[in-house]
């Protein structure tokens, strides 16, 4: 293992940098009042060989609180449009975010440093450029939870508070929040160069993620096009990223094109949130209107984001090619949805296209989730347990059901199932505990956890749940309290856009 940095000696290698200035504006971070330190998470900082005891140090906080700049560190803010509940919007940007530079470690990965709350950019329209600790917590936890969960999702170094006031709603404190990614390019920079008609800036910035992230697209063994490539690999990330949301019940709350990540990772998480009770036309963001990011229009939002990159890529890539990606995408999307309910259902025999009962028993034990408003998570990993014996009632998991009756029914023909491929429940059970985790971060949790935060400057919770969540597929006996749905208030959290 190579030997761990300080913070003067990280290795920058800052290539988005080295892009024509058309590309971001130079900024310097704002400093925040008197900033502390209100969480680091050490698995993050290896990714950059940072040794985790920095942390320790004034100059940690001070860092990533805007007072310092790292030794090899160019901040920008980067350039970009999007289209916002489904309207484009030409002119956005970093407007509270600054790349600080990207880091490159001993096993030859780059990692963004991108500093949320960083004041403000010449993108921060009317916006003071700063970010909240209640906001930043979230994303933190959040960010943490997802990779937990085998997601793919940009990474959390630290949370540093201050105090600043900065006006929301209410007054509330400044904070930032240092997250890392490969790659901070979204969609819509690609959509700001076409709609300027700027095409050449297109070509370059297509060449640069090229070559800095889809190492294997130029080769030309795989066909003449490395455009057209990059365009179905995108679609293909993205399908399958959208697809584990979609298994696990998480809800992205604000689907922008300007926060869709080229690499199909998670990026921007705002009102983000898991089912509790099991409803397929939940909104997780109170700005949300009509529905539009509902968690049951995730995939096809998805499919639209990708309609818009591709327009943005029409100088670059053949309409067949982009037909060709984005046929790509729905075949992807489903069959990855499809293997991903195959697993938590345990069962190991693929469905295919022309047998419709597993989708059927998948179907109906949604609607019966749905009608009963039966705990989403809570009910897959009970399933875990389920036996397969001719009299096992499997009470537990049944009595999370209204309807007992219907329950009954769709159980014995879950045990035919089973039954059918020879299944063995306690080697099912394994393998269904596997991909059916016992906890996820609940909004209640997260509230809690910011209650304590800044109500008490108290970040023991967050701690905590940085601890349950690592590992979110374990019973950690002595966390059994994390995994119970939430409570009426809980359920009544109302989530803005607001940061």
């Amino acid at each position: 293992m190579a030997a761990l940095r300080t913070l003067e000696t990280l290795h920058f290698d800052n290539t988005f940098a080295r892009l024509p200035d058309a590309f971001y504006a130079k900024v310097t971070p704002t400093p925040l009042k008197n900033p502390f330190l209100v969480s680091v998470n050490p698995d993050a900082a290896v990714l950059l060989d940072l040794d985790p005891e920095e942390a320790k140090r004034p100059e940690f906080a001070g860092s990533f609180g805007g007072q310092y700049l790292l030794p090899g560190s160019e901040p920008l803010a980067m350039v970009y449009a999007g289209h916002q509940f489904g309207a484009y919007v030409s002119r956005l940007g970093d407007g509270r975010a600054i790349l600080l530079g990207e880091v490159r470690n001993s096993r030859g990965e780059k990692w963004d440093l991108h500093l949320k709350g960083a004041g403000l950019t010449p993108f921060s329209r009317d916006d003071d450029g700063r970010a909240v600790l209640r906001s930043c917590i979230r994303e933190y936890l959040c960010s943490e939870a997802m990779y937990g969960l085998g997601i793919p999702t940009t990474r959390a170094l630290c949370v540093v508070g201050s105090e600043e006031e900065v006006l929301r709603d209410q007054v509330e404190t400044g904070a930032t929040l240092l997250r890392l990614a490969p790659s901070h390019v979204r969609f819509g920079h690609f959509e700001f160069f076409y709609w300027r008609r700027q095409f050449d800036h297109i070509k370059t910035l297509a060449d640069y993620v090229i070559a800095q992230y889809y190492p294997n697209v130029p080769d030309l063994a795989r066909g003449p096009d490395p455009y057209a490539r990059f365009y179905h690999e995108v679609a293909v990330r993205t399908a399958r990223l959208i697809a584990k949301w979609q298994a696990v019940g998480f809800a992205h709350g604000v689907m922008n094109s300007d926060n869709m990540s080229v690499l199909g990772m998670t990026l921007d998480y705002g009102p983000f949130g898991f089912l509790d009770d099991y409803d397929p036309s939940f909104i997780c963001n109170h700005s949300d209107r009509h529905g539009r990011y509902a968690f049951r229009n995730q995939p096809d939002i998805g499919y639209f984001n990708l309609r818009c990159l591709a327009q943005a890529l029409t100088p670059l890539v053949p309409d067949e090619a982009i037909k060709g990606g984005l046929d790509a995408y729905e075949t992807v999307c489903a069959k990855h949805y499809a293997e991903l309910m195959q697993a938590k259902l345990g069962l190991s025999d693929s469905w295919s296209a022309d047998d419709v009962g597993d989708e059927r028993l998948l179907r109906d034990l949604l609607e019966l989730m749905r009608g009963s408003c039966a705990d989403y998570t809570n009910v897959f990993r009970s399933l875990c347990d389920f036996q397969q014996a001719p009299k096992a009632k499997n009470e537990g998991l049944r009595d999370l059901f209204v309807d007992r009756d219907a329950f009954e029914a769709w159980a014995a023909r879950y045990k035919e199932r089973l039954h059918a491929e020879g299944s063995k429940d306690e080697m099912r059970a394994a393998r269904m505990r596997r991909v059916n985790p016992k906890y996820v971060l609940r909004n209640y949790l997260a509230h809690a956890a910011i209650q304590m935060a800044t109500e008490q400057k108290d970040f023991s919770e967050i701690e905590c749940l940085c601890r349950l969540l690592r590992d979110p597929f374990a019973e950690q006996p002595e966390m059994v309290r994390y995994a119970a749905p939430p409570p009426d208030w809980g359920k009544r959290l109302i989530v803005s856009c607001s940061s």
